[in-house]
């Protein structure tokens, strides 16, 4: 297998950069990227600053192959945009001739197994290659690697909006208002959502940037309205973050300036409020919890309650996944949102990445087998 390429999944931040670290180890990679362009889903929130500045955005491998071909880095401490993180380093990363040449747009993997080998049988399977099945626009085509990266990420998967995990009642049927992630709405977004009252449901980051630029929305058009909706109670510390205190600025100036805009007035604020039912009345929408509470007269609903993974493509892999995450097994307890926020997620590798599988499991020992994707 050693002949064959390491195929990985996204053109994007951690799949370009793992790219240039398999060259700087005289490996041979082929990168299959789904959309037309690079760093789609990156391009999808590119109004959104980071919190992090460029000195913590660059990879190191990345950077050497850059500068190798007379790239400025921007200043380390400024802020990018999505945008910019695209315009400034991945699309100069991804023309690197080297990389370039390794590059495949409108590739999209649609499943993963052994060459000869379903999941079932066990006698081979460690030394067959990978089969990757790809999407192209010429049809279906097959690829064998040595070893898959998958970095496609979450963003194209967004959890719904229903609060125990399955899409509310009505949510499918009126998803032409209904907007997931962080949608522009100071940009391209605008005209959908001004002069509108409109329902932001979730309490991370992503509401925290849907929910700032909604109320300045309001500001500079009359008859706009925000709602907020969370499912938590009335402390909203955790909601809001450390502030001043927070190891990145831009993180705790974010929770603090939400506060601010919910204190004053400019977001209404519900809270306990888990959604389980949209309806429309009168035209507009109105989002039922199930108990007796509603929240009415919505023009339009965005949805930031996070991510999950489409484990589809990967049904044919042997894997040991965290039961509630889905990830890796070994990273599930790093960042269980249940225990942890992003400020208080220790730095991890490989190790932990790595999802355990076997490619040989005795019958005996099947129930409690750990172990490497196969």
């Amino acid at each position: 297998m050693t002949s064959l390429p390491i195929i990985v999944i996204g053109a994007v931040p951690v799949g370009l950069a793992a790219t240039a670290h398999l060259l700087n180890r005289g490996l041979e990679p082929l990168v299959l990227e789904a959309a037309p362009d690079i760093a789609a889903h990156v391009r999808d929130w590119a109004q959104v600053q980071l919190f992090s500045p460029w000195r913590y955005n660059i990879d190191h491998a990345a950077r050497a192959l850059l500068e190798a071909g007379g790239w400025q880095a921007p200043p380390p401490d400024a802020l990018p945009t999505g945008g910019e993180l695209v315009d400034h380093y991945l699309r100069p990363l991804a023309a690197l001739p080297p990389i370039a040449a390794r590059l495949r747009l409108n590739h999209r993997v649609t499943a993963i197994s052994r060459q000869g080998v379903d999941k079932v049988k066990t006698a081979g399977r460690a030394a067959a290659p990978f089969v990757v099945r790809v999407a192209t626009p010429a049809g279906d085509t097959e690829l064998q690697a040595s070893a898959v990266l998958d970095a496609s990420g979450t963003w194209s998967t967004p959890n719904p909006m229903g609060a125990n995990g399955l899409p509310a009642i009505g949510e499918a049927a009126n998803a032409a208002r209904i907007a997931y992630g962080i949608p522009d709405v100071l940009g391209a977004a605008r005209a959908r959502y001004a002069g509108k009252r409109v329902l932001v449901v979730g309490s991370g980051h992503s509401a925290a940037n849907a929910l700032l630029d909604l109320a300045t929305l309001a500001e500079e058009e009359p008859g706009t309205g925000v709602v907020w909706a969370v499912r938590g109670g009335d402390d909203l510390r955790r909601v809001f973050g450390g502030g001043d205190a927070d190891a990145l600025r831009a993180r705790g100036a974010l929770g603090t300036a939400l506060r601010r805009r919910q204190e004053s007035g400019a977001i209404e604020l519900v809270t306990g409020f888990r959604a389980a039912a949209v309806v429309v009345e009168d035209g507009r929408l109105a989002v039922e919890n199930g108990g007796g509470r509603r929240i009415a007269g919505i023009d339009a609903i965005i949805v930031a309650t996070g991510q999950r993974p489409d484990l589809a493509p990967l049904r044919e892999l042997r894997l040991r996944l965290d039961p509630w995450l889905e990830c890796a097994d070994a990273l599930g307890p790093l960042i269980d949102p249940n225990l942890h926020s992003c400020g208080t997620v220790r730095p991890h590798g490989v190790r932990e990445l790595t999802p355990p599988s076997r490619a040989s499991t005795p019958s005996a020992s099947r129930a409690t087998a750990a172990p490497r994707p196969s």
